[in-house]
């Protein structure tokens, strides 16, 4: 493969410059030059590190899904034929007798053949579910309150941007101290008019049962299967079509509110991950919520 030159960004490095009349250092950003590296993909001798290991038996079975489900009744069925050849090419009587040992050991195989062909039928008539993520049903807005910092807001924008990138997240709402702070991504459409979205109601949210119960047991709770949980009705600012949902308590006082677009989408990974944001997002309301009554600011 042929060269290629990367070109890197200024380096601003911070000089500390003495200023004698304040009898202290003063910092100062001095640029640094330009740097260009060339780079080669032609290494002598190849690359001789770790390779990646690859699973060819998960592969083969995988791409031979149905092949490999038949297998069992292939094998029941050649079993029973064999079991009846040699009955018949061995001369022994076609009427088992319970004291030959040859009865036993085919009467034996016979069992096992016909659970080899129940077992195949099983298999092919169980297949595992295809999930695919669905559209939300909704209207795209986004509603921040407008007594919040900007450093605050420039923090729930980042965590929604690296939601909805990394995971499977289509919503996101956030009430913290009985104020509303966050709504973006899709909320369900109002009755009334379509194009608006049904208002987050603080008061609502925390009378009931799902918010008490996040907040008693401090700890993440995960909805996989929304439409399977009756507590979908305390959540209407959510599309209706939501799939999944994360209720992570914030501290003591917040909750945040993920919706999800597909079935079990959020990994175990997503939900230890959600949980470390969740504590710096505390960490930052606390420090910066005014207690005044707040406003809502919509910005779409």
């Amino acid at each position: 493969m042929e060269a290629g030159t990367l070109l890197l960004r200024p380096i601003v490095i911070t000089a500390p410059i003495w200023n004698p009349k304040r009898r202290s250092f003063l910092r100062r950003c001095v640029p640094a030059l330009l740097r260009s590296v060339r780079a080669s993909s032609n290494l002598q001798g190849g690359y001789r590190g770790p390779k990646p290991r690859r699973e060819w038996a998960a592969d083969l079975v995988s791409e031979n899904d149905d092949v490999v489900r038949s297998m069992p009744i292939y094998v029941g069925v050649l079993s029973l034929l064999a079991v009846l050849f040699n009955r018949a090419v061995s001369g022994i009587a076609p009427v088992a007798d319970a004291s030959s040992s040859q009865s036993r050991a085919d009467l034996l195989t016979l069992g096992l053949a016909v659970t080899n062909i129940l077992t195949g039928l099983v298999w092919l008539s169980i297949r595992p579910k295809t999930i695919l993520p669905v559209n939300p049903d909704g209207v795209e807005c986004q509603k921040i309150n407008s007594f919040l910092p900007d450093s605050v807001v420039s923090e729930l924008l980042w965590v929604w941007e690296s939601l909805s990138v990394a995971t499977c997240s289509r919503s996101l709402v956030i009430v913290y101290d009985n104020n509303f702070i966050f709504q973006t991504g899709f909320a369900a459409a109002s009755s009334a008019n379509y194009s608006e979205v049904v208002p987050v109601v603080p008061n609502n949210l925390m009378e009931g049962s799902l918010y008490k119960s996040v907040l008693k047991s401090g700890s993440q709770s995960y909805l996989a299967n929304l439409s399977l949980y009756p507590g979908k009705s305390e959540l209407p600012f959510l599309p209706p079509n939501t799939q999944a949902v994360i209720l992570q308590p914030l501290g003591d006082k917040g909750i945040a509110i993920i919706g999800g677009d597909t079935i079990r989408g959020f990994t175990t990974s997503d939900q230890a991950w959600i949980s470390l944001i969740a504590e710096k997002l505390d960490a930052t309301l606390t420090k910066f919520l005014n207690k005044p009554p707040m406003m809502v600011q919509d910005i779409a």
